[in-house]
């Protein structure tokens, strides 16, 4: 019997891109999937989109940013694994299951990493400024990172003092508890880039928290 994932989705004004996220979830063909969209006050049709796909719907009365919406995901997640995914992201063909068997095969790895490739949204001619990047990498959450729920009993959520940077003080958490981390060599997701991605339209903000944590982060290792 496949243990349960439960894929959680952090979205704000999503129906451009929600549905292909959502499909490309539904055509993995895992058996055991529950899909929790956590809805921060959009004001489109986000929500009622994420509810004709049978997603289990949460939404925030006040703005409570990205990060606030991966522990209300958390906080409602069931089975044995969770997966965090952005709504604009497109999960490839199977990617469940290799990172599933990842975790099945080695009870000792707390996660499964796989890699994530950039491109850039169909509808876009161009993106002056930006840099896309050619060859697949790891150092993302979303579609990438299997992780054992049990995890989180021992870290606990993630910080919400900060808007951005969780998966830095994430990394951090599960090196400072022994937590191993298994990378495969494989691509689970897709990564669009378009005009408003969460890194485009908070640049300001995503440094800012970035060189925070990592000064906490020296403080830690020198001790």
């Amino acid at each position: 019997m496949k243990k349960l994932i439960s894929v959680i989705i952090p979205v704000k004004n999503g129906s451009n891109y929600l549905r292909e996220a959502l499909e490309s979830l539904q055509a993995q063909g895992y058996p055991a999937l529950r899909i929790i969209v956590v809805d921060d006050c959009s004001t489109d049709d986000t929500a009622a989109i994420a509810s004709s796909y049978g997603c289990k719907v949460l939404s925030h009365t006040v703005c409570k940013g990205q990060v606030a919406a991966k522990n209300t995901g958390l906080a409602a997640a069931e089975g044995e694994y969770v997966i965090f995914m952005d709504h604009d992201d497109v999960m490839c063909p199977g990617a469940l299951k290799v990172l599933c068997d990842s975790l099945e095969e080695d009870p000792s790895v707390c996660a499964a990493q796989a890699m994530v490739k950039d491109f850039i949204s169909p509808e876009i001619s161009q993106l002056p400024g930006t840099v896309v990047r050619s060859e697949p990498y790891y150092g993302l959450f979303t579609g990438a990172i299997l992780i054992r729920k049990s995890v989180f009993d021992t870290i606990g959520p993630f910080s919400e003092s900060r808007n951005t940077g969780e998966i830095i003080e994430w990394s951090t958490k599960m090196a400072a508890n022994g937590f191993a981390i298994k990378k495969l060599d494989f691509v689970s997701t897709d990564r669009r880039i378009h005009n408003t991605n969460f890194g485009r339209t908070n640049r300001g903000t995503e440094f800012k928290d970035y060189a925070s944590i990592l000064r906490e982060r020296l403080k830690i290792v020198r001790k």
